[in-house]
């Protein structure tokens, strides 16, 4: 069954799947659609009265997942081209070597921020390799190396509350900066070592806080208030720095 409700001036459709559950589920996908499990004979009547009392949170999930859209254009990875790692901008020199390599070189003292720092490049110019996937591996190498680093501090901390996850994954994700699955692996976007430290640590600790409350509830929000308390700093950071 599909319906919509109005929230506001907020149009909210919506779809209803009938299972034997005894209570009704909200889910706000990626893509923002709204998916209800609901009670076998809940009357539409109910399912709109329990959506218009979640709609405020519907509507701040689908904006949540709105802000992964990327408005920045592909990168073309050839010199002078400027790139982040770790929330800091970087000049790109690509040059023809004697072997496939990715190197970063270390800061210059006196030039400004764009010029301070290079990720240098070599290839083969009779091989296909392109820069891309030389960068792309070079990202997702240093992503394993650091996430793991800063992840280690907050995971202890939440070794008081009994929690900790199972493993931690690094992959190219379109519509999430992270997620937790429901045996406790962690999986952070790669896309992440671009971005400042602080942000990094937003999301681990946003992803440790769904081993003990899976929905975004008020209880997810206030173990986050109390791990990160300027959580919403960084979140915003990320929002706008990876948009």
């Amino acid at each position: 069954m599909n319906g919509e409700i109005i929230y506001g001036t907020i149009s909210i459709q919506y779809s209803v799947e009938f299972t034997k559950r005894k209570t009704l589920g909200i889910t706000v996908t990626p893509e923002g659609e709204v998916l209800l499990s609901a009670p076998l004979g809940s009357s539409q009547e109910v399912i709109e009265s329990k959506l218009l009392k979640r709609a405020r949170w519907i509507v701040k999930q689908q904006s949540y997942f709105l802000s992964f859209g990327t408005h920045t254009p592909p990168k073309k990875y050839v010199s002078g081209e400027s790139h982040y790692y770790l929330g800091k901008q970087y000049m790109l020199k690509v040059m023809i070597g004697k072997t496939n390599s990715a190197k970063y070189k270390g800061r210059k003292p006196g030039n400004c921020l764009v010029e301070l720092e290079k990720i240098r490049f070599t290839y083969r110019e009779t091989e296909k390799y392109k820069a891309e996937e030389l960068m792309k591996n070079w990202y997702r190498e240093h992503a394993k190396i650091k996430f793991a680093e800063i992840a280690e501090p907050i995971i202890t901390r939440f070794a008081k509350y009994g929690a900790k996850p199972s493993a931690i994954y690094i992959q190219e994700m379109e519509n999430r900066w992270g997620s937790c699955t429901p045996k406790g692996k962690i999986i952070l976007n790669t896309e992440l070592i671009k971005a400042p430290k602080p942000c990094i640590e937003y999301v681990i600790t946003h992803e440790l806080c769904h081993l003990l409350h899976h929905d975004h509830t008020k209880a997810f929000f206030e173990l986050l208030e109390v791990e990160m308390p300027d959580w919403k700093r960084w979140k915003n950071k990320l929002e706008s720095f990876m948009t």
